[in-house]
């Protein structure tokens, strides 16, 4: 008996090794992955704000709140399960599916831009704003929609970076890195949104220097705002843009990946210590035309076709 039970401690014993050192596997890999999808989580980060530009101070965190809910959703119950499913009877479909959500995020880009320059706003935008209930709805469901997007991009690296392990390491990869990712990117946005009320709190501090500090926030966070809205909209034809080159290489189409890769190379060289960053921002920008460039074909076609409906019911 007691030779048993120490036998049984010892296996008890291999088993915990054994888990801690998955655990540490399982770490290590959300680690770096993580690290990999850094660029799309700016990019997520830079495009919510703008959904509660507009809208009540007070209505603002619980929002985000909302946002943030939809987003733990989308990585855990839509995009993790599907994203495991792909990877072990279906790889091939990753990218063309990639590609799609790309594809939407250049048309919604793109969209904004146009609005932006005064064409094709929504003609349904007043009565809209009218309703504040109907505008947070209207306002999350978008929100959660681009967040599917730039979500499935973020497991979709986790993933290409974790394919040769086992199942459940996949899963607990993609698991940790999406509940972290959402984390870090709405925390921000939390801060960034709130940012001027700090500063109305530290304006009313007795000392100097915070108080100076607390106004130059408030003043300074409307055109912050502004440039994150604008910043979100780029954004969005960036790695729409980026989804699509990619995309497109891998699946063996040489044009426009290849000469926009050896552009980045050729920008590169010019700049010395600064290749690296100016390779890479020639990259973005060439990503940021093709979102662009796509983007507003979609518009374009879509446009026309709910012109020739409306022509049809009338």
């Amino acid at each position: 008996m007691p030779s048993g039970l120490i036998a049984l401690l010892d296996d008890v014993a291999g088993i915990a090794k054994l888990a801690a050192a998955s655990l540490d596997d399982v770490g290590a890999a959300a680690g770096k992955a993580s690290t990999k999808a850094a660029g799309v989580v700016v990019d997520d980060a830079a495009v919510t704000p703008r959904y509660v530009m507009g809208l009540s101070p007070s209505r603002e965190l619980p929002i985000i709140s909302k946002i943030a809910l939809g987003s733990f959703r989308n990585k855990l119950i839509f995009i993790l399960p599907v994203a495991l499913v792909l990877s072990a009877f279906a790889p091939w479909a990753i990218t063309p599916i990639l590609m799609c959500g790309g594809t939407y995020l250049c048309f919604e880009g793109a969209e904004k831009l146009l609005e932006a320059m005064g064409h094709g706003g929504h003609e349904d935008a007043a009565p809209v704003a009218r309703d504040t209930a109907a505008l947070e709805k209207t306002t999350v469901s978008g929100a959660v929609r681009t967040d599917l997007i730039l979500s499935a991009e973020i497991m979709a690296i986790a993933l290409a970076d974790v394919a040769a392990q086992p199942i459940l390491t996949q899963a607990a990869v993609l698991a940790v890195v999406g509940i972290a990712m959402t984390v870090v990117v709405y925390g921000a946005v939390g801060l960034i949104v709130k940012m001027d009320d700090i500063g109305l709190h530290l304006a009313q501090r007795p000392n100097g220097g915070v108080r100076a500090l607390g106004r130059g926030l408030v003043k300074g966070m409307p055109m912050v705002m502004s440039a994150l809205s604008a910043i979100g909209t780029a954004a969005m034809l960036w790695v729409g843009g980026g989804i699509l080159l990619h995309g497109s290489h891998t699946l063996g189409l040489h044009w426009p990946a290849v000469p926009v890769e050896h552009l980045s190379h050729a920008v590169g060289e010019l700049f010395g210590p600064l290749a690296g960053v100016m390779s890479w921002l020639t990259t973005a920008v060439a990503s940021a035309v093709i979102g662009l460039i796509v983007g507003g074909v979609v518009v374009l076609v879509l446009h026309q076709v709910a012109r020739l409906r409306s022509k049809e019911s009338h």
